[in-house]
């Protein structure tokens, strides 16, 4: 309810820039430096004219190597103004950040899109692989998104992985990542950093 409504009164302009510019932050200061931050954008966000300003200003002020920051957009942005975003992601693109490509496979899929916009990574959505390895047509659809993100040399991320026999499918068919239960919950950032191996010290809760 509260995304749509951020969209709608236009306030998830200004939320998005300080998310992005929170999750810099945190990354430049406290995360590990191998470990990259991955940050979902909205549409109305990513086709505003200064996006990649506010992009540039969040590395800026945070210090982040943009090669640590992967911006993440869903399909939707294909029906609004494509050339705008294409422009936009490769501004970023060309600063070093990578581009995934959110819950691919439940939104307007195009191929044409994947070779037209440079996309980084594919992340299949979980609506598919939720019924791994048991489902014959999500199974297919699983392989079918790995071969095809593997030809175009881009990363694969599988999410919502819940259950051993999921993740065991999707290790034996390609996919680079996975996201979801099995491997981790949500966790406030004193816990992340205990679990990374960091000093929780000068952390506000």
């Amino acid at each position: 309810k509260f995304i749509p409504l951020a969209e709608d009164t236009r306030l998830i302009v200004p939320i998005g820039n300080w998310v992005m510019e929170r999750a810099c932050l945190e990354a430049a200061e406290n995360w590990p430096e191998h470990m990259r931050v991955n940050v979902n954008v909205s549409p109305e966000q990513l086709l505003e004219t200064d996006f990649v300003g506010s992009v540039v200003r969040a590395l800026s002020q945070s210090g982040l190597n943009a090669k640590r920051l992967e911006i993440e957009v869903t399909e939707s942005i294909f029906l609004r103004d494509a050339s705008i975003a294409r422009e936009a992601l490769e501004r970023c693109m060309a600063l070093g950040c990578s581009i995934a490509l959110d819950d691919f496979g439940t939104g307007y899929s195009s191929l044409s899109y994947l070779h037209r916009f440079p996309i980084s990574r594919i992340k299949i959505d979980k609506s598919f692989v939720q019924k791994l390895p048991d489902d014959v047509g999500s199974a297919s659809i699983v392989r079918a998104i790995a071969q095809l993100g593997s030809s175009l040399s881009m990363k694969i991320t599988a999410e919502g992985i819940e259950t051993d026999s999921q993740l065991s499918f999707i290790k034996e068919h390609g996919c680079d990542e996975v996201q979801g239960f099995l491997t981790g919950r949500p966790i406030a950032l004193a816990d992340f950093l205990v679990l990374t191996g960091q000093q929780a010290e000068n952390v506000e809760a």
